[in-house]
């Protein structure tokens, strides 16, 4: 005979249920911002949080009194989802997933915990894609930003506590923002584009893809080309066997993906054909996406690190002087580092206030060591 329920397990209960009518009204919003596969992902996560919904209804049959509200986090997390939909929701979401309590209640399944182990999975696999569509120039924003908040605090109170006047270390933080947006721009552009170039020259030649059809069977060179890629000469000889086969068997002439020569990938390929043949190499393009476009990171580095560099010479421009100015400059940037922090760790789904206290505590850390420099230089001057 089950036993009565006490009113902390009902109140539990009953939080419970809200908390997954909320996370299914997530998946729901952002799948309504998706189409193709990511839609049909987001909506059966949604499915999957019904059914623990149910559960949760069948433990409190006809205890489930009024409808509650989701926590604030999850409430937030839709409020999110309905207005943007952009990988920090999904970002936001994974955490969420993370946190499952099921694990360590009781009343909660084994199966429903592994349901939310899986989904955190699953979130962060949809998470992935945004991540790698937008790393590139997300990492030039960011470091350019957390570059210009930081050198040019540690300039200006560094200048500062040299007893500088207040003219001399505005105009000195203007050329210290001016001269670092430009360097980091023309260097972002410089490695972005060099990376590409090497990522480019990587590729299969399309010359040798369209030898392939002409190639001695017997002999069957295009072993060595996935010997050469580090496969193994076992490997390599009964994979070239299999592509050689399917050039017959499919009649691919020509027109070959760049792929045929790239090492296989694991996703099966179409009709019994082998995926290097029939799929395009999603690698390489993974590896641009990520590296980003050598024009967008170089503008979105200068132009971060412009604006990260400006914070600090905010109070000088505002007309502060002496120590009120440093300490606003200083107050100023901690809040500016304390946000970079936070969004990458949204971004990364670790802990937003872990990566936020982390930037604080660097940049104040190299800005501290230039202001101990000014006041020692100061004082012999």
């Amino acid at each position: 005979m089950t036993s009565t329920p006490t009113p902390a397990q009902i109140r539990r209960w009953r939080q419970y249920l809200a908390d997954e009518r909320a996370e299914a009204a997530v998946y729901r919003d952002l799948a309504g911002r998706r189409t193709g596969e990511e839609r049909a992902i987001l909506l059966a996560l949604a499915d999957a949080e019904g059914r623990h919904e149910q559960h949760w209804l069948d433990l409190l049959g006809d205890r489930v009194g009024k409808p509650r509200r989701g926590d604030v986090r999850t409430r937030v997390l839709g409020w999110l989802a309905r207005r943007f939909g952009s990988v920090f929701v999904l970002a936001l979401a994974q955490r969420a997933e993370a946190r499952s309590e099921y694990g360590e209640d009781a009343d909660a399944t084994p199966q429903m915990a592994a349901d939310e182990r899986i989904h955190e999975e699953v979130v962060r696999g949809l998470a992935t894609r945004g991540r790698n569509r937008m790393s590139g120039t997300f990492r030039a924003a960011v470091f350019g930003a957390n570059d210009g908040l930081v050198s040019n605090l540690a300039l200006v109170l560094g200048i500062g506590a040299s007893g500088a006047s207040a003219k001399l270390v505005l105009l000195t933080g203007l050329a210290g923002l001016l001269a670092g947006a430009l360097s980091m721009g023309a260097g972002e552009y410089v490695s972005v584009r060099s990376q590409r170039e090497l990522l480019e020259a990587s590729r299969p030649s399309p010359a040798a893809r369209a030898a392939l059809p002409d190639l001695d069977v017997d002999a069957n060179e295009l072993a060595l080309v996935y010997r050469a890629r580090g496969m193994a000469a076992d490997e390599a000889q009964a994979r070239a066997d299999r592509v050689l086969a399917s050039l017959t068997a499919i009649g691919a002439g020509r027109d070959l993906p760049s792929s045929a020569l790239s090492l296989p990938v694991e996703a099966g390929g179409l009709a019994g054909v082998p995926s290097s043949v029939a799929e395009p190499d999603e690698e390489s393009v993974d590896e641009h996406e990520t590296v980003g476009q050598a024009m967008n990171v170089a503008v979105a580095s200068f132009c971060f690190f412009a604006s990260g560099a400006l914070v600090p010479v905010v109070p000088y421009l505002l007309g502060a002087t002496g120590t009120t100015a440093i300490l606003w400059s200083a107050a100023l940037v901690g809040v500016a580092l304390l946000g970079t922090g936070a969004t990458v760790g949204l971004l990364s789904g670790a802990s937003p206030a872990k990566r936020a206290l982390r930037q604080l505590a660097i940049g104040y850390g190299a800005a501290a060591a230039t202001y101990v420099l000014g006041l020692a230089f100061g004082g012999t001057v």
